[in-house]
């Protein structure tokens, strides 16, 4: 920057509106864990089990969400998850939680790339890998280069995409149930209570869909990272939070209950949904048995779209963090930059090439180096919801022990104090049992824990070391500060 205003504090521009914050809420809960993951739960528990488990975790996030709202309205920040924790829990917590937060997305671009790779070869399976790994790492960083607003625009259509897509699903599948749609009798509960029962496995086949849900809804708190730079966080905010409950009911509930309304869970091709054939993921199995042609093909693209817009979202939300990291000196300073379109260069470039340098790691040993940075990855957005739990629960308290009336927050989480303590203890749950089958066999699996747990000891390390270093302290109630 030039002498004449270097001295001017830096600040990103407010450029998200209304629309693009709902569907930011929005588009970060639907994507490859409805398209495919939903179909694999299905044939584990039973449609009844499937159900059950998507609903408890979705009680979570919904509570998670409103928790992250009062934050978010009251103090509208780009590095939410780092700044509340520093201001109103320990800042060595704040300072692990902010790196962690940029860990998970800086990783999940990698694997985004890698799963769009995947995707393409439905249609050319002959073409490089490399090339379109590079082309779509080029589009996401274009995007995110040009404004806040390109990403947010992106993000809209990418949403609406998606959000079409279930919504003829929903319809056609209810039309298919009552046998108006597909050409044969009306399917009843027939399919839902196949053998004895729509529960399936036992407590344990629940157990492992319930830990397998949670990955599905991360990415519904990019809204509090987006806070940062909406036009009016204090209305704008609160809309989108109000919203994701039904969301959630329509677009994961209702969405599971019609596929085992129409899918026996026994069907072999459930278990097979995957990146890798997308020509089995329950929503082509309803389109095709609706007798749509090319189903497989449409869900290709639209499941191309949602792998793209996760990329997008991980580039955009971890590159805020890192500036905000490098703003209160937790992160080197030339991180700090912002061009003329107030954009954190630097800080987005930094991400990008550690998101390629870690999808370039798949090329090597067997992708073992990709397969542990993965599996560390996938431990730290419920690290992040813990941490939003226990900001929200710690902000509460010190607004109250200060003397201030809660007519001042501008959106109030309802059933507090309820609602962050039970997000709490489901969410360190499913941390606790990542991987229970590593403990149930004869001999305890060590590397499947190992691979699993690899998260905890890091976050740990990296808490405990800025703790130990800068000897901080839990800040008491009376000393939090709300400015």
């Amino acid at each position: 920057m030039s002498s004449n205003n270097s001295t001017e504090p830096q600040q990103l521009k407010r450029g998200l509106k209304a629309r693009h914050l709902t569907m930011i809420a929005l588009g970060g809960s639907i994507g490859t864990g409805l398209f495919l993951a939903s179909g694999s739960a299905i044939a584990e528990a039973g449609p009844g089990g499937a159900l059950l488990a998507y609903i408890a975790v979705g009680i979570m996030v919904y509570f998670l969400m409103t928790s992250l709202g009062e934050l978010a309205t009251y103090m509208p920040e780009s590095g939410s998850f780092n700044t509340y924790a520093s201001r109103f829990v320990d800042p060595s917590l704040g300072f692990a939680l902010g790196w962690n937060f940029w860990f998970n997305w800086a990783i999940t671009i990698a694997s985004e790339l890698a799963a769009a790779t995947l995707i393409i070869k439905y249609w050319f399976p002959d073409s490089p890998s490399y090339l379109w790994s590079f082309l779509f790492l080029a589009i996401i960083f274009g995007l995110n280069l040009l404004s806040v607003k390109g990403y947010g625009e992106s993000e809209y259509w990418f949403a609406l995409i998606k959000i079409a897509v279930v919504i003829i699903f929903l319809i056609v599948g209810v039309l298919m149930i009552f046998g108006i749609m597909g050409g044969s009798k009306p399917t009843g509960f027939s399919n839902f209570t196949l053998d004895g029962g729509p529960f399936h496995g036992g407590f344990l086949a629940f157990l492992g869909i319930f830990m397998a849900a949670g990955y599905s809804f991360q990415g519904t708190e990019l809204v509090g990272i987006a806070a940062g730079e909406s036009e009016n966080p204090r209305e704008n905010v609160p809309k989108a939070i109000k919203q994701i409950f039904w969301r959630i009911l329509l677009f994961y509930i209702f969405a599971i209950f019609v596929i085992g309304m129409l899918i026996p869970f026994t069907h072999p091709s459930l278990m097979q949904a995957g990146i890798e054939n997308i020509a089995v993921s329950p929503f082509t199995l309803v389109f095709e048995k609706a007798g749509f042609a090319f189903a497989a093909a449409i869900m290709n693209a639209v499941i191309l779209t949602s792998v793209l817009s996760a990329g997008n979202s991980g580039m955009y939300a971890s590159t805020r963090v890192l500036w905000v990291l490098a703003k209160e000196g937790k992160a080197p300073k030339f991180l700090e930059k912002l061009n003329k379109r107030g954009i954190p260069i630097n800080a987005l470039l930094v991400t990008c090439a550690v998101g390629m340098l870690a999808f370039l790691a798949s090329f090597f040993g067997d992708g073992v180096v990709y397969l542990w940075l993965l599996n560390a990855s996938g431990m730290c957005g419920f690290i992040t919801w813990l941490g939003i739990a226990i900001s929200h629960y710690r902000f509460r308290r010190a607004f109250v022990a200060q003397g201030r009336d809660l007519s001042e927050l501008p959106y109030k989480a309802k059933w507090f104090p309820l609602g962050p303590l039970f997000a709490f203890a489901l969410c360190m749950f499913v941390i606790i049992g990542q991987n229970f089958k590593a403990f149930t066999g004869e001999t305890i699996d060590w590397y499947g824990v190992l691979v699993s747990y690899i998260g905890i000891p890091l976050f740990l390390g990296v808490w405990l070391g800025y703790k130990f270093v800068y000897k901080t302290k839990v800040i008491p109630l009376k000393d939090c500060k709300f400015d």
